[in-house]
């Protein structure tokens, strides 16, 4: 990693907005952690009332290629911008989409299009896991570059969709264009 990303500075910066959308998904009545009373920091069984509850789930994965995936699009910003001004707009942007994946618009739309039927949006502390998340994708990205991260998001998602039948690609596509088949195959594992 550059020199500038072991910048303090940086880090109190990112601090602030991870904050500052923690505090606003608090506003918004998200939880601050699963209602269950259990502290275990996991949960991967999505089809339960823990899922996207607890610090980490199947969908974690999911927002470390939200990392991976701004990486590869910041790096098209001209040299002059700073890494570590790449690396606060990624932060930014995950921010950004904590707090409209947790408005009751796209909550709604996950419930009505997606397998996701009891989605109630994020608990505080899990959105703060998928903050830091996708800190970490971006520096897998970083550090793996162009080919070597397209090869990780790919096994990334053939696992998740071998695990769960469901992975980004999926998640935005029923998002975004919901299929019925896709929502079907994805559901047999309720059965």
């Amino acid at each position: 990693m550059p020199e500038e990303l072991y910048n303090r500075k940086l880090w109190n910066r990112a601090a602030l907005m991870t904050v500052a959308t923690t505090l606003m998904l608090s506003l918004m009545g998200q939880p601050l952690w699963c209602k269950c009373g259990s502290w275990i920091p996991w949960s991967w069984d999505i089809w339960s009332s823990h899922n996207s509850q607890h610090l980490f789930d199947p969908y974690t994965a999911s927002h470390v290629l939200h990392g991976v995936i701004f990486c590869g699009m910041l790096y098209w910003l001209p040299r002059s911008v700073s890494e570590s001004t790449r690396l606060l707009a990624a932060v930014a942007l995950e921010c950004g989409w904590e707090i409209l994946e947790n408005s009751p618009l796209i909550i709604e739309r996950y419930r009505e299009s997606t397998m996701a039927l009891d989605y109630f949006g994020d608990s505080v502390m899990n959105s703060l896991a998928d903050i830091l998340a996708c800190i970490v994708g971006y520096g897998i990205a970083w550090r793996l570059r162009a080919v070597k991260s397209v090869i990780f998001s790919v096994a990334t998602e053939l696992i998740l969709v071998f695990w769960i039948r469901d992975c980004l690609t999926l998640n935005v596509l029923m998002l975004i264009w919901p299929i019925e088949v896709i929502k079907q195959w994805q559901m047999v594992l309720t059965s």
